[in-house]
C-alpha cells in the first residue's frame, strides 16, 4: 500500500478548475464559517500552491494539477459526508484531505448505525478495516487518548449486533484504577461500577439511540461490566471489547482473553503509556503485547498521535510527553 502523495519536485504550470456546488446552502457549508474550511484546505495543501476561492455556484481551485485534483477529491468527500447526515468540522475536512491523498486506502464507514462513522485518519481507516473483517477473531487496538480506539471498536460491535452477525455485545473494563477495589464507594455494586462505564454508555447511546440500547439491554443482548464479572464464563457468539486494558493485571488479562468462545470476536483496547496500576504491578496489556503479537490469528494495530481526533492541541501534548520520555513505552 502506498503512502500519501507527495508534491512533484519539478515545477508545474499552474492550473485552475471550477468545483461546482449544487446550491448556495451547500456552498456555504463547504466553505465553512468565514471561509474557514477553504483557508484550512489551502494551508493543508500549501506545498501544492493551492488557492481556493468561493465564487457564484462553486469554488475556484488553482495550483498544481495534483494539488487541484486532491482538493477536488477532498471537497467531494466532504460533500458525501454532508449528504450522509454527518456534522462537519475541521476534523472531517482533515479526514477528507487524508482520504484524497491516499486513494488506495479504504475509507468506508461502518454500516447500519444511527450515526455515520467515517475514519478521520489513515490509521483509523486501517483499524476499521481490521474491525470490519469478521475473520479477525482477536484485535489489539492500542494508542494514546483521543485516537478513537474504543469508540470505533464499540461501533464495530454495534454494527455486528444490529446486523444479527453476533447475538451479544459485551464490553468489559477494569472498574477502578487500583485493582477494582470498590468497597469504599457508597451504594450497590451496580451504582459503584456505573461511573466507570459512563464512556461506554455514552458511545452506545450515540451509535444506536437510548431506546434501542435499553431494549437490547433488557433482552440481555448488551452487557457492560467490570472484568471481575467475566471470570468462569465462556462467551459464545458475542462481540467482546476489553477496554482500558492497560489497567488489567497479567492474571486478569489471561483470564479475560481465555473467555473467548465459539463464533465470538474480541477487541482489546488501551494505552500502554497510561497505566494506573498501584505499586509495581505489571500491566496485562503490555505483557500480552510482548508475548502474543506473533501468535497466528491475533492482529495488533497501533494508533499514534497523528490519529488523535480531539482538539489539535492534544497531539502536540502527546508529542511533547513522548519527547520527554514519558510517552508509550515500546511493547
Amino acid at each position: 500500500m502506498s503512502g500519501k502523495r507527495r508534491p512533484n519536485v519539478s515545477p508545474e504550470a499552474p492550473v485552475s478548475r471550477f468545483y461546482e456546488v449544487s446550491n448556495s446552502e451547500r456552498l456555504r457549508d463547504l466553505c465553512g464559517p468565514h471561509h474557514r474550511y477553504l483557508h484550512r484546505l489551502e494551508a493543508k495543501l500549501k506545498d501544492y500552491g493551492l488557492r481556493a476561492e468561493s465564487q457564484g455556484g462553486g469554488i475556484l481551485l488553482a495550483g498544481t494539477a495534483e494539488g487541484v485534483s486532491i482538493a477536488e477529491a477532498a471537497l467531494a468527500e466532504l460533500e458525501r459526508r454532508m449528504r450522509s447526515g454527518a456534522e462537519i468540522s475541521d476534523l472531517d475536512l482533515d479526514g477528507a484531505i487524508e482520504a484524497a491523498m491516499t486513494p488506495q486506502q479504504s475509507f468506508g464507514g461502518l454500516k447500519g448505525l444511527k450515526k455515520p462513522i467515517v475514519p478521520q485518519t489513515k490509521g483509523q481507516a486501517r483499524y476499521i478495516d481490521l474491525l470490519a473483517n469478521s475473520d479477525n477473531s482477536m484485535i489489539f487496538g492500542v494508542g494514546p487518548a483521543g485516537t478513537g480506539k474504543t469508540f470505533l471498536a464499540v461501533a464495530a460491535g454495534v454494527a455486528e449486533l444490529m446486523a444479527g452477525v453476533r447475538q451479544r455485545l459485551i464490553v468489559t473494563r477494569p472498574a477502578v484504577e487500583a485493582g477494582e477495589k470498590l468497597g469504599f464507594l457508597p451504594g450497590t455494586l451496580e451504582e459503584k461500577v456505573d461511573p466507570y462505564m459512563l464512556p461506554i454508555w455514552d458511545s452506545l447511546r450515540e451509535l444506536m439511540g437510548q431506546e434501542q440500547m435499553e431494549r437490547r439491554m433488557a433482552r440481555g443482548e448488551i452487557e457492560v461490566a467490570p472484568i471481575a464479572f467475566m471470570r468462569g464464563r465462556t462467551l459464545k457468539n458475542a462481540f467482546i471489547i476489553v477496554d482500558e486494558a492497560q489497567n488489567t493485571t497479567v492474571a486478569q488479562m489471561k483470564m479475560v482473553l481465555t473467555r473467548l468462545g465459539r463464533d465470538s470476536r474480541m477487541v482489546i483496547t488501551g494505552d500502554p503509556g497510561q497505566v494506573d496500576l498501584p505499586g509495581h504491578q505489571a500491566s496485562g496489556l503490555r505483557h500480552a503485547l510482548d508475548i502474543l503479537s506473533d501468535v497466528d490469528g491475533i492482529s495488533v494495530h497501533r494508533l499514534t498521535a497523528a490519529d488523535v481526533v480531539r482538539h489539535g492541541l492534544v497531539s502536540r501534548i502527546i508529542d511533547a510527553y513522548e519527547a520527554a520520555g514519558e510517552g508509550n513505552p515500546p511493547a
